[in-house]
């Protein structure tokens, strides 16, 4: 591939309409993600130790869902369980956008929560379904850059447009991340009705190979992949809600603001350098390229706890944006390959769950990362807590070797040369 016009003509119609709008459907995404919180708290009254455990639904909620959800994408199909995720998600947005007691505030987020719990596993089904081999690779690394230029922008529109003293703002911003819903809903009812994740009914006589939980799980290159993103996502994203703006206030001393412009610098780096490194990674192994990715992170972790060094400083700020934009770059590594291993590791039969064992190893990550994070920050361990996720980002690199020697070399990126016809 040697740019985005000719990925474009190799993806199939399908392809092409899912990632036309990803953007589009993530806006609304981008618009209420970092509102929630203020919304429950200052808006509707709740104290703050609720509304975060009211927050903290969503991903309990969506951890609980990912196991069985998995089963059945693979049992009816991506799409029939993707659009009742949808329906959850809208009504979860609109019970939200009204909520003025905790209780419905609650129901509202458990929805969403399942929809979290099923869109992860079942769009990477869709998407595998669709695409294959290093155009696979490509798929998920533009996805997710685009996944992020949703919900920056989002957020940016969502940061100038809410506010605390007009509650029909949070009202407006819920009720279109409501209606951001439809979009992918009217494509899986309409171009994307015929797209099958679930593996055809075997013919009279032929068997299937056990594929459940227990027997994937078992698998050593499923093992070393998971807790592989596991400790990616507790040193990674487990941390941008959390231990990133808490160690960014409390010891490097920036403002709020400052904050804010890392969130744009870690979307800005995403959206201008996945493509590139995704022609650099191309043909690579995918083990290899995760590697560069832990010793980036490790480096990033460290520039950020250089900032408590010069607290309240010009440079605290300026090492506070270069950590998110080191990050980010590490981001755009990270992304395109580990899903692509999940789903070349599985089969039509056991897709789904595959990729709900991606999605579980990924919220386990987020969930118990910000736990860590506040229990290390609050007693002023700052020091324990940067060594920690450098030994992290430093482990994830040997989880990738691991892996290495009990993938395949197709499974890894690497495609086998095709013999010269005569």
């Amino acid at each position: 591939m040697n740019g985005i016009r000719d990925f474009w003509r190799a993806l199939p119609t399908e392809g092409r309409w899912l990632l036309s709008t990803v953007a589009i459907q993530t806006l609304g995404r981008g618009l209420t993600l970092p509102f929630t919180i203020i919304y429950l708290h200052e808006v509707r009254g709740f104290d703050l130790a609720l509304s975060g455990t009211l927050m903290g639904l969503i991903a309990v909620v969506g951890l609980i869902v990912t196991g069985p959800g998995g089963s059945l994408i693979d049992r009816y199909g991506a799409r029939r369980i993707l659009i009742i995720g949808l329906v959850a998600m809208i009504v979860g947005c609109t019970l939200l956008a009204f909520a003025t007691h905790p209780a419905v505030a609650a129901l509202g987020l458990i929805l969403i929560g399942v929809n979290f719990g099923v869109s992860w596993p079942g769009f990477n089904a869709l998407i595998a379904s669709i695409v294959s081999g290093d155009l696979r690779q490509q798929y998920f690394g533009i996805n997710f850059a685009l996944l992020n230029l949703g919900i920056g922008v989002g957020g940016v529109i969502g940061g100038f447009y809410v506010n605390v003293e007009a509650p029909e703002t949070f009202t407006v911003i819920f009720l279109v991340d409501a209606v951001s819903c439809l979009i992918p809903m009217a494509l899986l009812l309409g171009p994307l009705r015929h797209v099958r994740t679930q593996a055809e009914p075997p013919a009279d006589g032929e068997t299937v190979e056990s594929s459940g939980y227990l027997q994937i799980i078992r698998r050593p290159a499923v093992i070393w992949v998971t807790l592989l993103t596991f400790v990616a996502m507790f040193v990674g994203y487990g941390q941008m809600e959390g231990g990133f703006p808490a160690f960014a206030r409390q010891f490097a001393e920036v403002s709020t603001r400052t904050i804010g412009f890392a969130f744009a610098v870690n979307t800005l780096v995403i959206v201008l350098f996945q493509f590139a490194v995704l022609r650099w990674i191309s043909g690579r192994r995918r083990t290899r390229v995760m590697w560069v990715m832990a010793l980036v992170w490790a480096a990033s972790w460290l520039l950020l706890g250089s900032t408590g060094l010069v607290p309240d400083t010009v440079a605290a700020a300026i090492g506070v944006l270069a950590f998110m934009g080191v990050f980010a770059f590490g981001e755009t590594l990270l992304q395109p390959t580990v899903p692509a291993v999940y789903n070349d590791l599985a089969s039509d039969h056991n897709r789904g769950r595959y990729n709900a064992i991606n999605s579980a190893a990924f919220q386990g990550g987020a969930i118990a990362g910000p736990i860590a994070a506040g229990l290390l920050l609050d007693h002023g361990l700052e020091a324990v807590y940067i060594g920690l996720m450098v030994v992290g980002c430093l482990g994830i690199g040997v989880m990738a070797l691991a892996l290495e020697r009990r993938i395949t070399p197709a499974v890894n990126g690497i495609v086998e040369p095709q013999p010269a016809v005569d």
